[in-house]
């Protein structure tokens, strides 16, 4: 992994895209959950669920097992479909459309437990990243910008990915996502099962990542880790967003200090 992030430094960051924006003039947010309620069968996971995700941010989604965090990405993934609301991207209605169509469209995802063909080898693994792109020259633009960002990698383009290490897996899984181009890169608990220190490294390349031009949606049980990074950030209890502020005043925040970061007020 990068040490201290020069490289980016000197290749600038990637241009983005211009600031979406309604009739009015208003900001308008590249991924948006508007009154989102979600069931498996009869029982309610998420209620009346509201983020907003505008472009070049960081956001967190925290909360405790159980809280609904993965099943808010697998509603935005169209892999279950929400029993209210909507899921917009750049506007657009996405929720009801398969999974394919979805990702397609500019949604790409970092699983949990990186979830990587260990069989395959890690040039493999990267290229599946943008199995439904056309523009093969701008594949090749991709791959060679995401070894510069994971430069270990390159090292290993020949290698079993399953037989990196766990830091080196989740590299691989982002860089596979990062493959797809996305709008926005969501992110399901990076930090699982990674030793401390390689903890913060993974966030220091996520932050990295996003100052290179890419908008995050990171789903995460470690909130002091997660808010470091983010500009924003939602808590999810039992289903419903219970608090919403910048990272910042978040941090700040008695309830937030005691529920969520293990501190006594």
């Amino acid at each position: 992994m990068r040490g201290d992030g020069r490289e980016a430094a000197d290749r600038g960051p990637e241009p983005t895209e211009p600031v979406k924006t309604t009739p009015n003039g208003d900001r308008r947010p590249v991924l948006e959950l508007a009154h989102v309620s979600t069931h498996y069968g009869l029982v309610s996971v998420l209620r009346d669920v509201n983020v907003e995700i505008f472009p070049g941010e960081i956001v967190c989604l925290l909360g405790g097992n159980a809280s609904g965090k993965t099943t808010t990405l697998k509603t935005i993934l169209g892999m279950v479909a929400p029993s209210e609301g909507e899921v917009r991207l750049d506007g657009e209605v996405v929720s009801g459309l398969p999974t394919t169509h979805v990702v397609s469209r500019g949604i790409s995802m970092v699983p949990e437990n990186r979830r990587l063909f260990t069989r395959m080898t890690v040039k493999e693994n990267l290229e599946l990243g943008a199995y439904q792109r056309k523009d093969r020259d701008g594949i090749g633009k991709d791959m060679e910008r995401v070894l510069e960002v994971f430069p270990r990698l390159r090292e290993r383009l020949s290698q079993k990915a399953g037989t990196l290490s766990g830091g080196e897996q989740q590299m691989v899984a982002m860089g596979r996502a990062l493959m797809a181009r996305p709008k926005v890169l969501l992110m399901d608990e990076p930090s699982m099962g990674l030793a401390p220190i390689l903890v913060e490294q993974v966030f220091g390349i996520i932050k990295e990542i996003n100052e290179l031009g890419t908008t995050i949606f990171v789903v995460e049980q470690n909130a002091n880790m997660a808010l470091s990074i983010a500009h924003r950030g939602y808590v999810l209890q039992t289903g419903e967003i219970v608090l919403s502020d910048t990272a910042e005043n978040l941090l700040s925040n008695p309830q937030m200090r005691e529920a969520y970061l293990g501190e006594l007020t």
